[in-house]
Formats: C-alpha cells, sequence, structure tokens
C-alpha cells in the first residue's frame, strides 16, 4: 500500500498568501480573520460596541468612558515604545507584562493587565503573548472604524523587562523626538502616530489627576475626558477639533500645562502634518494603518516576522483523521468560505480520492460527502466588513477505510443555479501532510496515542504540547516522545504511545512525525480524550 508522504506531491504556487495546510499561518490565519462568532476567540466581542469597557456590557457610558479598545492601543504602544533601532533591544515582545515596567512612571495604570486578560486564554505554540498585544491592537482599529492594518505573527515574548524608553507627557519635544527617533519614527511620524493613537480612547483622571478633573460620582472608567468628540470611533476627528480650535483633548488644553504633550507634538512642525491629517480623512486612515503596522512589527534584533498574514478564500478547519478501535477510520472537520454570503440553496461537498490510487492511473475513485451548514455557522471580521460562512461537521463527516487510506480532496459548490465551482486552491489542491499518522481513539487519561501506519518510513512520532508560563507568556514547546506499542493489527497500523503524569491535559498539543528524513506536522489542534 502506499501512503501520501509530505513529500509526495508538491504544491503549485498560487496567488494565496499561503498554500493551506500550514499550522501557525492556519493559527493565526484563524485569530485574524475570524474575529466574532463561530470558531472564533471572540476577542472582537468585547469591542462591540466601542465604549466597552471590561469583561461586563454594563461597563459603558459617555464621554469619559475608559474604553477597551483605547487600553488595547495605548498597550501596545506602551510595549514597543523601549525599542531601540540601533541596539536591536526591546520592541513589540510582551515585556510590559512585569512589573517592572508597569510600575515606573511611564507606565501609570492597568491598562496592560486589562488587555492580557482578553488574550491570555488564547495563547498555544503557534500564537504568543506579543502577538496577542499586537492583534488586539488591530482588532481594536478594525472594528471600531478604523483603517485595516497588515498583521504578521511570530513574534517571541522577552523573559525579562526591557529598559524604560515610553516618552512621557511632561517632557520636552526634543525629547519625544529623540524617543521617537530611537524608535525608528521621523518627526512627522511621531506627529501622525500620536494622532492615530489618540484618535479612541480618554485620559482617566485615576491616572493623571493633574490633567482630567475627577468627576464627584465618578469611577476609574467613567471619570475622564476623551482625546475628541467620537473617542469610541477610530476618525480623524482628534486632528479636525484640533485645527478647528474645538478640541477637548486633555494633553492639548489640560488642567497641567506641563503635560499638554500632544500640543507639543502638533505643533513641532508648524502644524503642518495635523492640519493634512484634518483635512484628509482618507490620508489619516491610510497614514494609520501604515505607522501602526510598523509600530506593531517593531521586534527585537533576531526576531522574524511571518509573511501578512492574508485570509484564505477557502480554508478547511480541523480537518483530521482519526483511527478508530473499530479499525476503521473517521473524517471529521469543517471548511469556511471566506467573506460569502447566505444561500440557502447552495451545497458544498468534499470531495477525495484514495491514497492507494497512483499518480498515472488514469481515473480514480472519488468519494464525497455533502457538508452541513446552519445559520449559527458564522463568524465575521472588521465589525461585519466581512461575514464567513462555515460547512462541515466538527466531529463527523466521513468512514474512511484504512487500507485505502485519504488523499488529495477539493470542495464542489453548487449556489443552486446547476453550475458547479471546483475548489482547490487555484489548481494546488488540498494535500493533507500525511494519513499514514493519525490521532487514536485510544487516548485517554494518562495516555496518549497515536496510529501509525507500519509500512510508512516514520522513524519518530512525538506530542509538541502547548508550553504557556505562569506568567501568561509562551514559552517553547514541550515535546513528548511517542515509543512504538506492540505489533501492526490486520490493517498495517500500530500504535504510537507515553504515559504522562498528568491526565490528556485540556490545552492544545500538535501531532509531529519524522517521515523520510522530514518533519510532519498534522494541522488539527487537539484538546480532547476519548473517555
Amino acid at each position: 500500500m502506499t501512503r501520501l508522504l509530505a513529500t509526495s506531491l508538491a504544491l503549485a504556487n498560487s496567488v494565496l498568501a499561503y498554500t493551506w495546510p500550514s499550522p501557525q499561518l492556519d493559527r493565526l490565519e484563524s485569530l485574524r480573520w475570524d474575529q466574532d462568532g463561530y470558531n472564533s476567540f471572540e476577542a472582537a466581542s468585547f469591542v462591540k460596541p466601542c465604549d466597552r469597557y471590561t469583561l461586563s456590557e454594563r461597563d459603558k457610558g459617555t464621554a469619559g468612558l475608559r474604553t477597551n479598545a483605547g487600553d488595547w492601543i495605548r498597550t501596545a504602544y506602551h510595549d514597543m515604545a523601549p525599542h531601540d533601532k540601533t541596539a536591536g533591544t526591546g520592541g513589540l515582545d510582551a515585556s510590559i507584562r512585569f512589573w517592572e515596567e508597569q510600575a515606573r512612571p511611564e507606565n501609570p495604570g492597568n491598562h496592560w493587565n486589562n488587555s492580557i486578560l482578553f488574550i491570555g486564554g488564547a495563547l498555544d505554540r503557534h500564537f504568543s503573548l506579543a502577538d496577542g498585544i499586537a492583534l488586539l491592537a488591530v482588532l481594536a482599529t478594525e472594528n471600531c472604524g478604523g483603517p485595516e492594518i497588515d498583521f504578521r505573527g511570530g513574534r517571541v515574548d522577552a523573559t525579562e523587562p526591557n529598559n524604560a524608553g515610553v516618552p512621557e507627557p511632561d517632557q520636552d519635544i526634543e525629547s519625544f523626538v529623540e524617543s521617537f527617533d530611537r524608535q525608528g519614527f521621523t518627526k512627522e511620524e511621531m506627529i501622525a502616530l500620536v494622532a492615530c493613537g489618540h484618535a479612541i480612547g480618554s485620559v482617566q483622571s485615576k491616572v493623571f489627576p493633574d490633567v482630567v478633573a475627577e468627576s464627584p460620582n465618578g469611577t476609574e472608567y467613567d471619570s475622564g475626558v476623551g482625546f475628541d468628540s467620537t473617542m469610541a470611533t477610530f476618525d480623524n476627528a482628534v486632528a479636525v477639533e484640533y485645527v478647528d480650535g474645538t478640541t477637548q483633548n486633555p494633553l492639548v488644553v489640560g488642567l497641567n500645562a506641563t503635560k499638554n504633550s500632544d500640543l507639543r507634538v502638533f505643533q513641532s512642525d508648524g502644524n503642518k502634518t495635523i492640519t493634512a491629517l484634518a483635512e484628509d480623512a482618507d490620508l489619516f486612515a491610510t497614514t494609520c494603518a501604515s505607522l501602526m503596522a510598523r509600530m506593531i512589527d517593531t521586534v527585537p534584533k533576531g526576531v522574524e516576522l511571518t509573511e501578512v498574514i492574508r485570509p484564505l478564500p477557502v480554508k478547511p478547519y480541523q480537518l483530521k483523521l482519526t483511527y478508530l478501535k473499530n479499525g476503521t477510520v473517521k473524517l471529521s472537520g469543517e471548511v469556511r468560505l471566506f467573506d460569502s454570503t447566505e444561500n440557502d440553496k447552495r451545497t458544498v461537498e468534499l470531495v477525495w480520492t484514495d491514497a492507494t490510487c497512483a499518480d498515472d492511473e488514469a481515473e480514480c475513485e472519488e468519494h464525497r460527502v455533502s457538508l452541513a451548514h446552519t445559520s449559527s455557522m458564522v463568524s465575521s471580521a472588521q465589525a461585519l466588513r466581512y461575514t464567513n460562512l462555515w460547512y462541515g461537521h466538527p466531529t463527523f463527516l466521513a468512514t474512511i477505510d484504512p487500507t485505502k487510506g485519504f488523499r488529495e480532496f477539493h470542495f464542489e459548490v453548487d449556489e443552486g443555479d446547476g453550475e458547479v465551482r471546483k475548489l482547490d486552491q487555484d489548481g494546488a489542491g488540498f494535500v493533507l501532510p500525511t494519513d499514514a499518522v493519525m490521532l487514536s481513539e485510544t487516548m485517554c487519561g494518562n495516555t496518549l496515542a497515536v496510529a501509525v501506519c507500519d509500512d510508512a518510513s516514520i522513524t519518530r512520532v512525538f506530542i509538541e504540547a502547548d508550553n504557556i508560563r505562569g506568567d501568561i507568556s509562551q514559552a517553547p514547546a514541550r515535546v513528548i516522545e511517542l515509543e512504538r506499542s506492540g505489533d501492526a493489527d490486520a490493517n498495517g497500523f500500530v500504535l504510537w504511545t507515553t504515559t504522562i503524569e498528568e491526565t490528556v491535559p485540556s490545552y492544545g498539543f500538535g501531532i509531529v512525525a519524522e517521515i523520510n528524513g522530514e518533519r510532519v506536522e498534522l494541522p488539527q489542534d487537539n484538546r480532547s480524550t476519548f473517555c
């Protein structure tokens, strides 16, 4: 029996950002483009509406309200600000989580921990806390009326605090220019980035009591003044109101003139940059998109970021094989159609061929299964600018003959007009890295178990488990080696197992094998046990 291995099919290059599967990019793409709803982490729901603060929808109000969106953008900048472009130190690396940084005068308030609260549960071996802080700034901007911002992954969480480096509002303009230059921004870019960062949010009296007066009945989230009159919308009002003289920005017309830092920044080039941003909303949006992408891409020397994470038009999700106790193989999973509209006449089918079908065979038997969809199987991005529809089932789609396997697959979509579209990554096809390694239904309790085809050239099978530190940061994945256990069954499959001290973990883990000397990771996240 010939098994499909990772190197047996050369996938053609396509116009897509990347070719599925890629475990790291798949994970980042999901977080980036499934921001709310079905199969999403739902962080974006906490900026719905954009004047929302903390976890409760009750924690919202009128002008002066503290907002999650404002916290998320501020956290990203303060985490990045210690960057030294010459030394290559600092940058967006989640060092803001350290109490030593939070205790500095340059980082007043508890915005940092409030932001980490929303992303900590999403961390895994492919998604660091630093990636999460960057993504929150993107979500806050895009879901509150702002422009689309390029997002990359691959940031590495710092293991110790960075040097100080966030400019403070009582510093002179020369100090501001020097700080932003150290970070990699010109004077004009400094002006624009400050305006972008203050397009949403407010200054709270609890954090800056000498800048904003406390309301008699105020709390930490409703005693403050917004940077502009549309403090829950990402727009250029912060620039417009400054230029036309109607601004309420407490860092321009605050109680303490020595802390009117926005005023000094905006005036530093004779108001040229801020006026241009006030006169052209499109210029403001494109400038903010560019500068905020650069801000979150500012990382320490040696950190290599991924490509910009673009949405896959057609994306398999958790498509996996499971070897059952009765000797059959279960296929399960779903597919997402990006930026789609509902059509009750639409049918979606998954079509595949056997792994034993030779490349030179004129005809290979096709198998197909219809994928279900309900009205609840919808995710979205950027406050419904994009709506994504899901088809399939997370626990069962079809039974696969283990002696024939599962080879290349594609999807066929009929909108009810009789014309069938073949969705196959622009001709590249969809292919599991291997059907010779899969999760075993015997995984239970303290036992990790993977079923392996005994005639595939597999020399090593191991687990890569998520490894999150106590301070909610990403550590290198924990590697758990599996060993061959017993003889192959009638289908030619043998179990590779190990026993661990804890029960099968609730955190995610990946299944990895070395096949013909090459690393192969299955495109699935595993969190469950079968008993």
